[in-house]
């Protein structure tokens, strides 16, 4: 039975890190130890920060929504709960984007929230 050596699969672990690892401050980018250590932590933060993202997003829209309310007289968990009994399904992105670039329009969304109440 042939002797199987594993020098191409080591090679190819290495430089795949290496290659993920391209642009690190120093020396993590030059030795595989460090680079895959840090190419590691980076993965993670990178997962992490996908779920942060979500959340983040969210509070800005939450954020915006509500500068809008208080311009009209109304607080946020008022006018949601208004827009929900008058059947208005529209997202908070949306809803946030409405408040920034057309204050007429989230003002007549404001009025309908306020006549659902």
């Amino acid at each position: 039975m042939a002797r199987i050596k594993g020098a191409m699969m080591t090679r190819k672990r290495r430089k795949k890190a290496i290659r993920l690892a391209k642009g690190y401050w120093g020396s993590k980018k030059n030795h595989y130890k460090l680079a895959n250590e840090q190419v590691m932590k980076s993965l993670k933060y990178a997962y992490v920060g996908r779920k942060l993202k979500k959340r983040d997003f969210r509070r800005l829209w939450i954020t915006r929504i509500s500068a809008g309310c208080k311009q009209n007289g109304i607080n946020y968990s008022q006018f949601m709960n208004g827009l929900k009994k008058a059947g208005v399904t529209l997202n908070r992105k949306m809803l946030s984007e409405i408040a920034v670039s057309d204050k007429g329009a989230f003002s007549a969304l404001v009025a309908q929230a306020k006549a659902a109440l």
